[in-house]
């Protein structure tokens, strides 16, 4: 029974992680029989899952939501509760967890009924919510949809503003949503630019309804990351410099994770391109890296490292 139950759960887990699952597919995952796959689903169902078959060679199973919420051991208004919950948390509330709080919003409001969720909408759109200062907001809405277009494996349409304020139409395979620096960025696939690109959550206004189905593209955990700081760093650094550190590659990366580009030069030093809206905040963010550098270019970082150097010195009088 207990090997019943844990393998109800890991379905139920399966199922919730994409949209379409086909019964070889199930069955390879939890290492059972199609024939134990079927029994499965049909225990959920009458467990209140709403689990959606469809016949064929390419049919399969799809969690779907009911007419009632399935039994979470949450009641209707703790589901209500939970959801606002999340959608807060999303917009960073609680620091660390902005992801994790989109991945569960997803989950659970593809089971809610639509009373709730006309409840959570309700509430959430009377909710103030104070962002930090220069921190724009982003609808829970919004999160939502993007995160449900990338599970369900669908073509996302929006209108978006660049950093510059140019207004276009964008049509894209989205396959992740990050949150970095108190920002959402969305990667995705541009089949117009036939490349990767990253996008300010806040600045989409999704379109309904979605596009085609995708066949989602490999892009490593690393590699995202990577995008989404260079592809920050190009669009908004108004101001950019190349320096020369005393330290290896390793190292440069693991002190200055934003840099545009880091070369090696030699064993011990390394080419680094770097950026900042003002030679100011650059002067600050390089001496914070506390490694020794030469600016190969930028003489406006040279002049305000110098009067930053001669301001240190008038601080720490004679000593």
């Amino acid at each position: 029974m207990l090997e019943t139950s844990a393998r109800l759960l890991r379905l139920l887990s399966l199922l919730q992680l994409h949209r379409d699952w086909t019964g070889r597919v199930l069955a390879e995952r939890l290492g059972v029989s199609t024939r134990t796959i079927r029994t499965d689903i049909e225990r959920l169902r009458t467990l209140g899952y709403p689990v959606h078959a469809t016949p064929g060679v390419a049919g399969g199973y799809r969690l779907g939501a009911g007419s009632a919420l399935p039994p979470l051991l949450l009641d209707d208004d703790e589901a209500v509760a939970v959801a606002v919950g999340l959608a807060t948390a999303a917009n960073g509330a609680v620091t660390g967890i902005e992801e994790t709080s989109v991945r569960a919003l997803v989950k659970l409001q593809q089971v809610l009924p639509s009373r709730l969720r006309n409840r959570v909408a309700a509430l959430t759109s009377a909710t103030v919510h104070v962002p930090g200062v220069g921190r724009p907001t982003v609808d829970a809405a919004v999160l939502t949809a993007v995160a449900g277009a990338i599970r369900a494996g669908e073509r996302l349409r929006f209108g978006y503003e660049t950093h510059s304020g140019t207004p276009s139409r964008r049509d894209v395979e989205p396959h992740r949503l990050v949150h970095w620096r108190g920002h959402w960025y969305l990667v995705g696939w541009d089949p117009g630019r036939d490349d990767w690109r990253t996008f300010r959550v806040d600045r989409i206004v999704p379109k309904t309804p979605n596009g085609p189905r995708f066949t989602a593209r490999v892009l490593p955990e690393a590699e995202i990351a990577e995008r989404v700081q260079r592809g920050v760093g190009a669009a908004t650094w108004r101001f950019r410099a190349t320096v020369r550190m005393a330290a290896s590659e390793s190292e440069i990366r693991a002190k200055i994770p934003a840099a545009l580009s880091v070369e090696p030069d030699g064993p011990d030093h390394c080419v680094v391109q770097v950026g900042s809206d003002t030679p100011q905040m650059l002067t600050c963010y390089l001496g914070l890296a506390d490694v020794e550098f030469e600016v190969l270019d930028a003489p406006e970082l040279a002049e305000q490292l110098l009067a930053t150097a001669e301001r240190f010195r008038r601080a720490a009088g004679h000593r």
